[in-house]
């Protein structure tokens, strides 16, 4: 069974138990500053398994679910890129994306007793931007729009719209964690490859390259 799978149902499982579960909703979630003073480090991870409400968790999932299995299986496990070990990379992505997109927030509100985040947004980003890097021309498309956006370009759009909202700072949307999720993406991924890749690919120079030759 791939990684991705495992991923989608174990949240699945969990999100759904917790929306009819307050107690155990506030055991999982994120909150910076029952993190700080308590030293409950594990809601870093745990807060990624719950969900707000079915929406939510049907679009977070969805997006890793077809995502993921393309990132997961046809270009981490590529023999070019870590082969056999595709699936330990893409895991390591995934926590770490989880991790990593919650640091801008927990250091903005670990004095905020009142600041709490779920949902696995910046994991999603992460394995979005990996498919992004390793296949740029990748097309994108959205139920609204009845045409296909490459991948580079849906990426450009992405990141100025959720740094421009993470700085308006309105609704109650994570644009922080998406936008550093993305980055985190991107950064592990040119790193991986680049340090152990079977040929050292260089991502950033095909990345660009396929752009510019477009």
């Amino acid at each position: 069974m791939s990684i991705t799978l495992i991923i989608v149902i174990i949240t699945c499982i969990v999100s759904i138990v917790s929306l009819n579960n307050d107690k155990m909703k506030a055991e999982l979630i994120f909150w910076p500053a029952v993190i700080k003073n308590n030293r409950q480090y594990y809601r870093f991870l745990s807060y990624g398994l719950i969900h707000a409400d079915y929406i939510h968790l049907s679009f977070n999932m969805l997006s890793p679910y077809s995502f993921g299995v393309l990132v997961e299986h046809h270009l981490f496990s590529a023999p070019y890129f870590f082969g056999e070990k595709g699936k330990l990379f893409f895991i390591i992505m995934y926590i770490g994306a989880l991790i990593v997109s919650t640091i801008p927030d927990y250091i903005k509100y670990k004095n905020v007793y009142g600041y709490t985040a779920l949902g696995a947004s910046g994991a999603v980003s992460a394995v979005i931007f990996a498919g992004i890097v390793l296949q740029p021309q990748l097309p994108i498309r959205f139920m609204f729009i009845p045409f296909d956006i490459p991948g580079y370009v849906f990426g450009i759009l992405f990141l100025a719209l959720s740094a421009y909202l993470a700085k308006k700072g309105t609704g109650n949307i994570g644009h922080v964690a998406h936008f550093f999720g993305a980055l985190f993406g991107v950064v592990f991924t040119v790193i991986a490859v680049k340090a152990f890749s079977t040929n050292h690919t260089d991502v950033l120079g095909d990345f660009m390259r396929s752009i510019l030759n477009r």
